[in-house]
């Protein structure tokens, strides 16, 4: 062999090293059960540039999600149930009443100046606001409680010992008392009607907050409230016929309006032109309703009739008449066009409370109706409902329902009873029949 071809022989031999060399450098790796930057291939074991950490991929860019906007989150409407009393009581009422408005000091502004060239200003009348407030009757005892709506802080309004006060309704704007329970003999019905002491703006009563007044005449046996609580219409009777009489609280003026030789009757007073009165219910038996005219006495006119164990509630407006049956089916007819709708609802119509427009209309509403005669055994305390706060819409039909109190926080099983509405309608109100404690509910 030539020098020159031993040469070329060489060079092609280092040029074979280099590149299988350059080969397996490249191609080298690690698998999970190697250390940081050591390769675990055989090869690499024998690589003559050394332990070299691998320089690791470039990693992912991230997702541009600046223009990511996120769902807002549903807003949940938080009805606040809470007891108000903390006794049984007899009956209540809602209304406005005046009070003292609490002013941020910080923001407060000086009642005089300061310096050399201030003026003296005259005091600023302390700034006050009208806020829905309830006063309800004792049961035990006859007296009188008091709070605002927004902050539950029961007080004593006014002491009066009657015990044992069975109904007790308010009228002349929270400022009088009507007060029914049982002579001593435990049969006849005693109705005792007393003027409220005034307050004191801030205060709860002046310092005599004895409560004065007179009784209506003994027996009898139903009473209802105007809508404006200006006047109270009640039924007695007179041989062996019912009268119904109308009694001014302001100015005790009467007015006779209605007489019947039956003697069973039930009365709501929904407006000014218009008093029902509705035959008390029994299951399997047909009852009836009608209208009487508080101005004219004359005007009595039929509204339904031959409907088992009819219950009713008219709507202000006097256009829409809430009735139920023995079966508990709630239904609405409407006095212009006479046509009876069903509700597809099972209450009683004294469960419920009609809004001010008469558009809707707030009921408590068994969640099971178990079997019985009914109403009577509702009535007689044989059978006791758990119930649901339901909201009927008039125009739409539509039933939706508001409020489980046996699922509510401090809430409870509750049979609805006494359902008002304040005048803003924020607040739902309502005693409960298995205790009779006073309830609030707050729709807004």
């Amino acid at each position: 062999m030539s020098k020159r071809n031993f040469i070329l022989l060489i060079i092609i031999l280092f040029i074979a090293v280099v590149v299988i060399l350059g080969f397996f450098y490249f191609q080298k790796g690690s698998t999970p059960g190697g250390k940081d930057g050591e390769g675990t291939n055989f090869i690499s074991r024998f690589n003559p540039f050394g332990n070299k950490k691998p320089t690791p991929p470039p990693a992912t860019p991230p997702t541009d999600v600046s223009g990511y906007q996120p769902s807002p989150p549903t807003e949940e409407i938080k009805l606040k149930l809470k007891k108000v009393s903390s006794m049984p009581i007899a009956g209540f009422t809602v209304f406005s009443k005046e009070r003292l408005k609490e002013i941020n000091p910080s923001l407060a502004l000086p009642l005089t100046g300061e310096g050399k060239n201030s003026k003296t200003t005259k005091p600023t009348p302390p700034l006050t606001e009208f806020m829905p407030a309830l006063r309800y009757v004792d049961r035990a005892t006859g007296n009188i409680y008091q709070t605002f709506t927004d902050k539950i802080e029961e007080r004593r309004f006014s002491t009066i010992i009657i015990p044992k006060i069975y109904e007790a309704y308010f009228g002349a704007k929270a400022e009088s008392v009507v007060m029914r329970y049982l002579k001593e003999d435990g049969r006849t019905i005693q109705t005792f009607i007393g003027n409220l002491p005034k307050e004191y703006l801030g205060a709860d009563a002046t310092p005599d907050n004895e409560i004065k007044g007179s009784f209506l005449p003994e027996g009898i046996k139903d009473l209802s409230l105007s809508p404006d609580s200006l006047s109270i219409f009640y039924l007695f009777n007179i041989g062996d016929n019912m009268a119904g009489t109308t009694l001014n609280l302001l100015n005790n003026k009467k007015a006779q309006v209605f007489d019947s030789s039956f003697t069973e009757w039930l009365s709501f007073w929904p407006n000014s032109k218009m008093i029902t009165l509705t035959t008390k219910p029994s299951s399997g038996i047909p009852g009836y309703m009608y209208g009487a005219n508080p101005i004219n006495n004359n005007n009595l006119s039929k509204v339904l009739g031959g409907i088992n164990g009819l219950t009713t509630l008219t709507s202000p407006n006097g256009k829409l008449v809430l009735y139920g049956d023995d079966n508990l089916s709630l239904n609405v007819y409407r006095t212009d066009t006479k046509i009876s709708e069903p509700l597809g609802v099972k209450t009683l119509p004294e469960k419920c409370v009609w809004s001010k427009a008469g558009e809707a209309v707030y009921c408590a509403v068994p969640k099971i109706i178990n079997f019985g005669l009914y109403p009577d055994a509702w009535y007689q305390g044989e059978i006791s409902f758990s119930d649901q706060f339901w909201k009927i819409d008039m125009k739409t039909g539509n039933a939706t329902i508001i409020l489980d109190p046996a699922t509510e926080a401090g809430g409870g099983e509750t049979d609805g009873i006494k359902l008002a509405l304040d005048n803003d309608e924020n607040y739902l109100f309502f005693v409960n029949k298995k205790d009779s404690f006073l309830w609030e509910l707050k729709l807004k």
